[in-house]
């Protein structure tokens, strides 16, 4: 199948494009500036320069490519970047996922959308699909309007909601995990966050999940994350230890400690039981996890 990324110069985009490639289909990568991505002699991969809050830039794309499927990846996901600009976030995550579907809509594309754990409040955790969604902060509120626009493609669509993703660095991406190696290799301490509750998601997990979505033409909406329940604090502390580094160099905190423009909801994580019935989804172990990332 011929299916299109948008954000595929992004961590979790660059293992999107590697799954797809894995599986034969043709992987059209799409990102604002050139291409990052390693894939350039591969036959089956394209990269298009693409404005995906630009109509004329996603039409221009589309015509040319027409996707069976459309997996948007791209956002701005930095919660304090979206509550600081908020029309820019608003523009990326909400209108360019309604530009993005409105091309999709004239070749009947199955439209993938990536959301995540913060359209919940965080007050309960292990959410399952079907709870009720009420962000506390900005980027959580574009992510839950987005979704909202997703429900009512006339075609095919699913939603994937993920949790703080984690795996070996790519495209130049860091994630938790590296940042803190490379701190605690030059001896430089780090704050991190304790009273914050995730089920960190393994990067080529998510990527799996998405290419067996693809494959049983799965709709609705899917929880995908890992299994073991933690947080930031807990996950550095893991790192470390297995990095054989000083932990000692990781300060505990609290959000009362450290204000943020954006506030973070407490204890998410997920309840990923619909995707273990419906996709054989087995997440790894977070312990197997850190491994690969740093092996």
């Amino acid at each position: 199948m011929k299916i299109l990324i948008t954000g595929a110069n992004g961590f979790t985009g660059y293992y999107f494009v590697k799954k797809l490639l894995e599986e034969n289909h043709t992987a059209i990568a799409t990102g604002k500036g050139a291409c990052r991505l390693p894939y350039s002699n591969q036959p089956n991969f394209v990269y298009e320069e693409m404005d995906f809050t630009d109509p004329y830039s996603i039409d221009s794309v589309f015509n040319k490519y027409k996707p069976d499927v459309v997996i948007h990846s791209g956002a701005i996901s930095k919660p304090d970047d979206c509550e600081k600009d908020q029309v820019l976030a608003y523009m990326v995550n909400v209108e360019g996922t309604v530009h993005l579907m409105m091309n999709a809509a004239e070749y009947k594309s199955f439209f993938i959308f990536i959301s995540t754990d913060f359209v919940f409040d965080g007050k309960a955790g292990m959410y399952k699909e079907d709870d009720e969604r009420q962000p506390v902060n900005y980027y959580g509120r574009t992510k839950m309007e987005a979704e909202d626009a997703v429900m009512d493609y006339e075609y095919e669509w699913c939603i994937v909601r993920t949790v703080l993703v984690y795996g070996k660095p790519q495209a130049g991406r860091d994630n938790i995990l590296t940042v803190v190696k490379s701190k605690l290799e030059k001896g430089e301490g780090y704050n991190v966050f304790d009273d914050q509750v995730r089920t960190p998601t393994y990067v080529e997990d998510l990527a799996d999940a998405i290419a067996v979505i693809i494959e049983k033409r799965a709709t609705g909406i899917y929880h995908i994350s890992g299994q073991d329940v933690l947080t930031p604090y807990q996950m550095t502390v893991k790192a470390a230890e297995f990095l054989n580094l000083d932990k000692s160099l990781l300060k505990k905190v609290v959000a009362a400690d450290m204000p943020q423009p954006a506030m973070r909801p407490l204890k998410t994580g997920f309840n990923i039981d619909k995707a273990k019935r419906d996709l054989n989804y087995k997440p790894t172990p977070f312990n197997e996890g850190l491994r690969k990332t740093f092996e």
